[in-house]
This record gives C-alpha cells, structure tokens and sequence, in this order.
C-alpha cells in the first residue's frame, strides 16, 4: 500500500476524520455533515480566516470571490499537479502506469500554456457552438422519453430518471456510440469520475485505470471507424482537426475524451439535481419560473451559483510569492472554493437565497479564465432544458427538501438520489 492508498482509506472510513477533526482544523470537507451543508462552513471562513492554512490538506485556502477570481487570473499559478509538493510526497503520478500518467498529464485540467493554448484551440475547432446547438432538438427528444418513462415509475427519482441517464446519452451522441453500448459508457464514468476527487475515489486509483484501460480500447476503435468513415459527431471532428500542420496526437484524443466522458457527465447531473431541489426548497422562485419561462436562462446561471456542481479547485504555485502576507514557496498549492466565492456577501447581494431573475450574477461555478470549462454551453442547454421541460410536464411536482444523499467529494457537489411526487 504506497502513501495516497493510505490517505484513500482513511477519508473513507469515518471515523478516523471524526477523530483527527482537531487536527484537520476549520475546513473539514469530508464529514457528511459538511456534505449536506458546506455553507455554514464557508461562512465561517469568509468571516474569520478568508486565507485559511489547513494543517491537513498543506494548502492555502481561499473562499472569498475578491480573492479567488485574481488566482484564476494569474499566470503565476498553474495546473499541473506534478509540480504540487503534496503529490510529490504522496506519490501521486509516480505510483501510476506510465501511459495511463500520460493520458492523465496531457489533459486540458493538468496542462498549463502554452500547452495548453494549443490543445484548447485545437479542440475549440471541434467542439464549436455549433455542434453544440446541434444538440438542441435531440436533448429535447431524449428529455422528453425520460420524463414519459418517470411518469410510469411508481418511485421517481430525479437522479436516477433523468439527471445521471441525460448526460451520458448526450455524451454517447457527441462521441458516437450506439445505443446499445452507453451502459459501457456510465460504468466507465462512474469508476473514471475520481480522476476528479482522487482522495475520495470510490474504486482507488486502480478503479479509475480499469475504466480508462476499457474506455481507451473501445475509443481507438471508434477512432478508427471516424478516419475511414467520417460522420457528424465530435470523434470525427476531433480526429480530423487540424491547423498549419498541428494535430492531436492519440494520447491527446484518449485524454480529451476521458475528460469529457467525466467532467461532461458530472457538472450537468449535478446541475439538474441540485437545481431541483434548489427550486423545491424556494417555492416562490419555483412559481416565478413556472409562469415566466423567460427567465430559464437567468434561472440556470443562478442554480449554477447557488449550489455549484463544482465546488472547489485548486492552483500550483509556479514560483515563490507573497500571498496575503504569506510566503508560498514554488509546489505550494492553493485551494479555491468556488462555493463560498459564490456565496460571498460582497459580491453578490443576499447570496443565500435563490433568485430566479438575478442579472448580476458573474458567478464561478465553470470556473474563471484561461482555464473556463469548455463545455458550460452544453451543461447550459442540458440543465435548461431539463428543469424547464419537467416542471412544465409536472406542474405539481414536489419532492423532498432536505435529502442526505450526497456524494463523498472535495470537488463535486451533487446528489445520488431525490426522490419526486409528480402531483
């Protein structure tokens, strides 16, 4: 057992964490406690200790939007987790296969510029709003089967009939794959997502490589298959994109997919689920919605806000600097919580409560500069759709307001279950 299969198992049992919560210190993200409500935490650390050392994590967190937005920003700061001192001692990247390190390493999340100007442009040829828009009428088709197949379950869930399955069918549109095959692609997803959180990796890091060993083998088919046949997906765009001579190599295409197949899958189910139960707990901003449904793209970007499907994030410290009076030498990290900046009184006005119709709202929840995810249009069109097309079918719904189904993670925030009353 090598030093981050430790930590692994530490986190998931309880109550070691319970044990150490003195020494963890004010930001203690992995009591379920904190799971059903980190606000109260941020809170607390905006308020007293807005640059916060945790003695457990080794890292400088931010929660404040002020200080959270010029980290985003700044170029002294990167994304490449090799050079992180924490990952160094834990043996992160050391302890893994070669080529599963290197599909992990090329990633848009680890690569800092110029690296990463060149992948993203070459990936922003592909993935254009246009593919995107695309979309458009066949999200609105598979929203529609699952709601009708919702309408017929004697216990609807909103996690399990419609928030987990439309991104993977989305997801399997984009790439390509059969119908038939897209269970493959939620099993894969489920097991790659700690690639994400991999302190909280369900399956450990051995889990996140049988999915990527079993993804990549079934991609390079498909590959393949785009090459010789070309169609209208995202694979063909991807494997055919080029500029002045620039391709993506297949180490770039595996990790480009895996990113999506991950990220794509996750902010999107949180979204929908989050926004939900955003909406059953302010019924007035439910019915404010429900009668004016101009207000679906303003409503999306303040569920995005108010309960983030990511809530954290983090920064390498690229050279030594002085960050609010503190010294912070080259493989220092920093952690951002997008949840609290995103609550943050000084920036937006009463930030606890939902506002449907907020304009003002410049809020972090796909991030912040060079770094802004590359898919948001899409989790915007999916969560659009959905919530406004479930609310229209069930005007009555109702489910429940205080759920304890959450999942374990440092980075995500989203629900496992939310069980419905269509009305």
């Amino acid at each position: 057992m090598n030093a981050l299969e430790f930590v692994q198992g530490m986190i998931r049992r309880e109550w070691p964490v319970r044990l150490l919560a003195p020494v963890i210190g004010r930001y203690n993200p992995f009591l379920p406690e904190f799971r059903l409500d980190p606000y109260a935490s941020y809170r607390r650390l905006r308020e007293t200790a807005p640059v916060y050392k945790s003695p457990a994590l080794r890292t400088v967190i931010l929660s404040r939007f002020a200080d959270v937005v010029p980290i985003l920003q700044d170029a002294r700061f990167g994304v490449d987790r090799r050079q992180a001192k924490m990952a160094q001692r834990l043996g992160m990247f050391e302890s893994m296969r070669p080529d599963f390190r290197d599909a992990i390493t090329t990633s848009l999340l680890m690569i800092d510029p110029p690296d990463h100007t060149r992948l993203r442009r070459l990936v922003s040829k592909a993935f254009t709003p246009r593919v995107i828009e695309r979309l458009r009428a066949r999200t609105e088709e598979l929203v529609a089967t699952l709601l009708d197949d919702m309408a017929r379950r004697p216990d609807p869930d909103l996690i399990r009939d419609l928030a987990d399955p439309l991104p993977l069918l989305i997801i399997g549109e984009l790439l390509g794959v059969p119908v038939e095959d897209r269970a493959r692609l939620k099993s894969w997803s489920n097991d790659a997502v700690g690639i994400l959180d991999p302190l909280q990796a369900e399956g450990g890091i051995a889990g996140i490589v049988r999915a990527f060993d079993e993804l990549r083998t079934y991609l390079h088919d498909v590959f393949a298959d785009r090459r010789a046949h070309p169609r209208e997906d995202l694979v063909s765009n991807l494997v055919a994109v080029e500029e002045q001579g620039d391709v993506l190599s297949e180490v770039e295409l595996d990790s480009l997919c895996l990113l999506l197949l991950v990220a794509g899958n996750e902010t999107t189910t949180n979204l929908i689920g989050n926004g939900v139960l955003a909406l059953l707990n302010h019924p007035a901003e439910r019915r404010r919605l429900q009668d004016d449904p101009s207000l679906a793209k303003s409503a999306i970007e303040e569920m995005l806000r108010y309960d983030s499907p990511i809530q954290a994030t983090d920064r390498v410290v690229l050279e030594p600097l002085e960050l609010h009076g503190r010294r912070l030498a080259k493989g220092d990290v920093v952690g951002l919580l997008l949840g609290a900046a995103n609550r943050d009184p000084a920036r937006f006005a009463d930030p606890d409560r939902l506002d449907v119709g907020r304009e003002d709202n410049a809020h972090l929840a796909f991030g912040h500069g060079v770094h802004f995810c590359l898919g948001a249009q899409l989790a915007r069109l999916e969560g659009q759709i959905a919530i406004t097309r479930l609310l229209e079918r069930f005007p009555d719904l109702d489910g429940e307001r205080a759920p304890k189904t959450w999942k374990r993670s440092l980075v995500l925030r989203g629900l496992t279950s939310l069980r419905l009353r269509l009305g």
